[in-house]
């Protein structure tokens, strides 16, 4: 698979990358589409030190693509690939028979703390996108626009964003659709396009505007809380044990035992069963950064206040200009998921809920125990994450206590109107 893990990573955030208004805007659009948005980053620096709103816009969007960026160059660098093993290829819902050598044929080796730092740099870089994506928000009525499709990415670190590194390449058609509108048809309300806008000729183009900002800006959270959840712990046995498989070039303690004899059915089965049982056994992760690992727990809740902001600025527009995420007064570019004042409103309560749960005032249920798991005090006080015993039963103990539980019932009115689609507005929404 070529670019594998990188490529993978890319997809859930580029897809909307911006293009703004005016002749910034239109530079950075250039660079953008060129594959060069670090050439724009200190134009756009510029103009948000004077609180130019729409430059906050646009040095967001380069720190999130050129976050991007550095991290597929990184996993490119160190030949990462998405591991081949039967249950990783279910994991990542890729079909038996793909490709698993490394896209980089001279990858450089990779130590364990090579690896925490690529991670560190990737998640210093998202914050600070998050912190203009912020400032983006706090005011200004613009809106910007941009074919995503077009986005270049240099994906390998050669210099060049070559022909296949565009997202339309990436993706192919996956988000071609009949039913969505043509963006070169006016928008009703009293945002002004440029002239960028009304040159635009390719069928998959959005406008973003100042509560988009704001939905970047729960992404990047949504990004980092996990980045930094690994970079609590020691993760260090799983890395040695599984993790060849990933970077199966980069001088990993098990890299050159990927064949072996026969135990049960063939030498590369058999390895690979044994590879996906050690990575399971290696599952117990000392905490190291105990502060990182409350910090999780305010990213969390920064996700909730941000989706609540960015749907108080949803509700207050009055344009219809090919919103990311609209109103129930706008036209969705999503026909199949339409966003009605009831889906509104059940996404707030849920969110509702969601705080809830990250005070400690609703349990996680277990399936084991009619106890309820404390996620707060699970990220304030744990020493060591054993998911396999905390899965099983006796690594949740300390974690068990009375009260009402966030079941069935507490997301009653999610589960009711948004059904069996919940999951894709919970993407879509953040």
């Amino acid at each position: 698979m070529r670019l594998g893990l990188a490529v993978a990573a890319l997809v859930p955030l580029l897809f909307p990358a911006i293009a703004l208004g005016g002749e910034a805007a239109d530079a950075l659009a250039d660079h953008l589409y060129a594959g060069t948005a670090a050439q724009g980053l200190a134009a756009a620096t510029e103009g948000c030190s004077r609180n130019d709103a729409e430059a906050c816009f646009a040095r967001g969007i380069i720190q999130l693509v050129t976050a991007y960026e550095g991290l597929a160059q990184d996993l490119y660098r160190h030949g990462a690939t998405v591991p081949g093993t039967a249950p990783a290829a279910l994991l990542f819902g890729i079909e038996d028979g793909f490709d698993t050598a490394p896209a980089n044929p001279n990858p450089e080796p990779l130590s364990y703390t090579g690896l925490r730092s690529l991670l560190g740099d990737f998640l210093a870089d998202v914050d600070q996108a998050r912190l203009s994506f912020e400032r983006a928000g706090n005011g200004g009525d613009y809106v910007v626009s941009l074919e995503p499709m077009r986005v270049r990415l240099d994906l390998d670190g050669d210099g060049t964003a070559g022909e296949g590194e565009n997202l339309g390449a990436l993706l192919g058609g996956l988000w071609e659709s009949d039913d969505i509108p043509a963006p070169d048809a006016p928008p009703p309300g009293n945002k002004t396009k440029t002239k960028r806008d009304q040159a635009a000729t390719t069928r998959f183009t959005i406008g973003f505007d100042r509560a988009d900002a704001i939905w970047f800006a729960g992404y990047m959270q949504i990004t980092a809380a996990p980045v930094d959840l690994v970079l609590a712990h020691d993760f260090s046995g799983f890395f040695g044990a599984f993790l060849h498989r990933v970077f199966p070039k980069a001088g990993l303690p098990m890299e050159n035992y990927s064949r072996g004899g026969t135990l049960l059915m063939d030498p590369e089965s058999d390895t690979n069963i044994a590879d996906f049982i050690a990575a399971i056994h290696t599952l117990d992760f000392p905490v190291t950064e105990p502060a990182r690992l409350a910090g999780v727990l305010d990213r969390l809740r920064e996700i909730t206040r941000l989706s609540r902001r960015n749907w108080e600025l949803i509700l207050a527009e009055t344009d219809d200009n090919r919103e990311l995420v609209p109103s129930p007064r706008q036209t969705s570019l999503a026909p199949d998921m339409p966003v009605t004042q009831p889906v509104v409103d059940a996404w707030l309560a849920t969110l509702e809920t969601v705080d809830q749960v990250l005070a400690g005032e609703l349990l996680v249920p277990h399936w084991r125990f009619r106890q309820g798991f404390d996620l707060k005090h699970y990220f304030e006080t744990a020493t060591e994450t054993d998911l396999v015993m905390i899965l099983t039963g006796s690594g949740a103990l300390p974690y068990l206590k009375d009260g009402p539980i966030a079941d069935a019932a507490a997301f009653s009115q999610a589960n009711e109107v948004l059904g069996t689609n919940w999951l894709g507005y919970a993407f879509w929404f953040n």
